[in-house]
């Protein structure tokens, strides 16, 4: 899980990249993959269909998967539609009353409360079930 933190007016594309760099868990550090190593996949949103995304993306390793902004949606009935990692996890932030409205005027302390409740949602997904 990454968190970065910006304004509310801030657009996601701007702070894409921030957000793929502050990944807790770094991937391995060779220049070259190897011939047994997993691509990671990352999928994106219409919004986030720019050339500089997915040179950033690709430079970074990753295999993106951005829908593009005149692509239509194709029904596929083998896979039920899934709701968005996104706007799941914002659902799950908003169980928390303290980070539901922001009243912390330092960042930092913001981050922290966000970086807690990751891992508490983490902790109830992992152990708790």
């Amino acid at each position: 899980m990454s968190v970065v933190i910006t304004s509310a007016n801030t657009h996601d594309v701007t702070v894409a990249i921030d957000i793929v760099d502050s990944m807790v868990i770094k991937r391995s550090s060779s220049s070259k993959p190897k011939h047994n190593q997993k691509k990671e996949n990352l999928c994106l949103d219409k919004a986030y269909h720019s050339k500089e995304i997915e040179q950033e993306i690709v430079k970074r390793r990753y295999i993106p998967h951005i829908r593009h902004r005149r692509e239509e949606k194709k029904r596929n009935k083998k896979h039920p539609a899934r709701r968005w990692v996104v706007e799941r996890t914002n659902s799950w932030h908003n169980r928390f009353r303290k980070l539901f409205t922001r009243y912390e005027k330092k960042d930092e302390n913001y981050l922290g409360l966000v970086q807690l409740a990751n891992s508490i949602i983490v902790y109830r997904r992992i152990i708790l079930g």
